[in-house]
């Protein structure tokens, strides 16, 4: 298994945003996660959700979109976790 980062970004309050990532091997079990970079304790700062395709015979693509909770701006990191 390995991590890293694949993007970042800012999220005005309340706004949405949609990132997307291609031609990753669909063989690989890959999992997506965003976390907020911006502290703010006592709620939660994000939801995200992902959405694939299989773009090819051996490739997928993700699109991630992340909606800030708060009422101010939030940064973000995109991570994923390859599991196989």
């Amino acid at each position: 298994m390995w991590t890293n980062t694949q993007f970042t970004g800012s999220l005005d309050a309340g706004a949405t945003q949609r990132w997307a990532t291609y031609d990753w091997p669909a063989s690989w079990h890959v999992v997506w996660y965003v976390v907020p970079t911006s502290p703010a304790p006592g709620a939660p700062q994000v939801d995200w959700d992902v959405a694939v395709e299989r773009s090819s015979e051996d490739r997928a693509s993700y699109w991630i979109t992340v909606t800030n909770l708060t009422s101010s701006t939030v940064t973000i990191e995109g991570r994923y976790a390859v599991l196989s």
